[in-house]
């Protein structure tokens, strides 16, 4: 039998914050069937950015990955609303969807995402093992490093 998710999340000392409230026009999740899709999440705390600019450009892969597994926390805490508190409902992720920030030449986006892979396995165990893509991309929302978006399954 799996560790429960909130003794992990315990165990890694991160409390799950209330989620930050959409910066544009959509929802932080949709559920549709048994499927939980969670929208891209950004590296925030308390309502604030806190990781900008390009990969490649000034910001470390250390930098960059600790963002993305800010991303990751903060995905569970879209999660943890739309399970109504009981994580336990997850049956598995799914899917991650990784976008990376950076210049033309920075080819490393799946180290940077790996923060948000290597957290989803450490708080879920068995059940955040996970497809994922990890992309490249010119400029994201608000001059973020990363974003990354997820699918659960939930009961």
């Amino acid at each position: 039998m799996s560790a429960k998710i909130a003794d992990n999340l315990a165990k890694l000392g991160v409390t799950l914050p209330q989620p930050s409230k959409p910066l544009a026009s959509y929802v932080g999740f949709v559920q549709q069937g048994e499927l939980l899709f969670i929208s891209g999440q950004l590296p925030m705390v308390d309502g604030k950015i806190t990781q900008t600019g390009l990969l490649g450009a000034g910001v470390t892969i250390e930098e960059a990955t600790a963002a993305a597994r800010l991303c990751a926390i903060n995905i569970l805490a879209q999660v943890n609303v739309a399970c109504e508190g009981d994580l336990e409902r997850i049956v598995q992720c799914v899917k991650l969807g990784g976008f990376v920030a950076s210049t033309p030449d920075f080819t490393d986006h799946p180290i940077v995402i790996n923060g948000a892979s290597e957290f989803m396995g450490e708080a879920l165990g068995e059940r955040g093992v996970h497809a994922r893509a990890a992309v490249g991309v010119a400029a994201l929302p608000f001059n973020v490093s990363v974003e990354v978006e997820a699918i659960f399954a939930i009961r």
